[in-house]
């Protein structure tokens, strides 16, 4: 059966949101022996090393030519911050309640699009940031087991990839898709080294593997995110992105024997229909 361009950009869509589900799964379930920079370190430096293979065999490196170097460098240093931050907080919270407050991001992206890209955001946007934000005090609970300094992480996490995606959108007006992701991999890299030494430990093979498996799941997830936006657009992408929250539930109560609570049911609920409604 032949699948239609847009069909088939769904399908590659759920396949990354899928792979980065697995990835944030296998993480948390390190972050007893390892912490959490130091898997973003070793998911960066395996991503990089199945990147730089690809286009160094393919001999398309005169991609790293840029006209905008500085936010091509600064860019990754957010996608650290957020990864490293939503690491940090699967250390202590399940993961559906984590990856939901993640979910904010869209909103701090409407916020933050006035200063940052001049946009005009109406009322009834700001009103689904607010109803958004609302939806996390439900999922948090204050004086809740999730009322933790580390759901602060999680939506710190959310503001820089916020920021991430903000430039991401002024750079596409200008580069290369290619160009993007090789400044991505490198950079993210560069970045997630200049803080690793804080929380090194030193990498057995076993380690590297696991870094190497992080790495090639991420690349692929990265690709297939590509391949589903030249087939479909954004818009219509949009809502699949809360998949993850589907991904997350079940992976994480067959791993761990976390099942999402009401409230964080309920808090879901809001903050996807608040980033959908934006």
């Amino acid at each position: 059966m032949h699948l239609s361009r847009t069909n088939s950009g769904v399908l590659y869509l759920l396949a990354a949101i899928g792979l980065i589900s697995v990835i944030d799964i296998i993480c948390k379930f390190y972050t007893d022996e390892l912490h959490a920079v130091m898997l973003v370190w070793g998911y960066f430096v395996g991503v990089t090393v199945f990147v730089s293979g690809y286009y160094g065999f393919k001999r398309q490196f005169n991609l790293l030519r840029s006209s905008q170097p500085f936010l091509q460098i600064t860019r990754p240093g957010f996608l650290v911050l957020s990864i490293s931050s939503l690491f940090v907080s699967l250390t202590y919270i399940p993961i559906a309640e984590a990856i939901a407050i993640g979910f904010t991001g869209p909103l701090f992206i409407t916020a933050l699009s006035v200063p940052f890209l001049g946009e005009r955001v109406g009322w009834c946007r700001w009103l689904a940031v607010i109803v958004g934000l609302a939806g996390v005090i439900v999922i948090v609970r204050p004086g809740s087991a999730v009322w933790h300094w580390s759901a602060g992480m999680a939506m710190m996490g959310a503001v820089c990839f916020a920021f991430f995606q903000l430039i991401t959108r002024h750079l596409a007006r200008q580069e290369q898709d290619q160009t993007t992701l090789l400044y991505t991999s490198f950079g993210g890299t560069a970045w997630a080294s200049l803080i690793v030494p804080f929380f090194w430990t030193m990498p057995t093979p076993s380690y590297l593997l696991l870094f190497l498996l992080l790495g090639a799941m991420g690349a692929c997830a990265h690709y297939f995110m590509i391949q589903a936006f030249k087939r479909a657009e954004a818009s219509l992408l949009a809502p699949f992105n809360y998949s993850k929250l589907v991904w997350v539930s079940i992976l994480g109560y067959l791993v761990f024997d976390d099942l999402p609570s009401l409230e964080t049911l309920i808090g879901s609920t809001i903050i996807s229909f608040a980033g959908l409604y934006v």
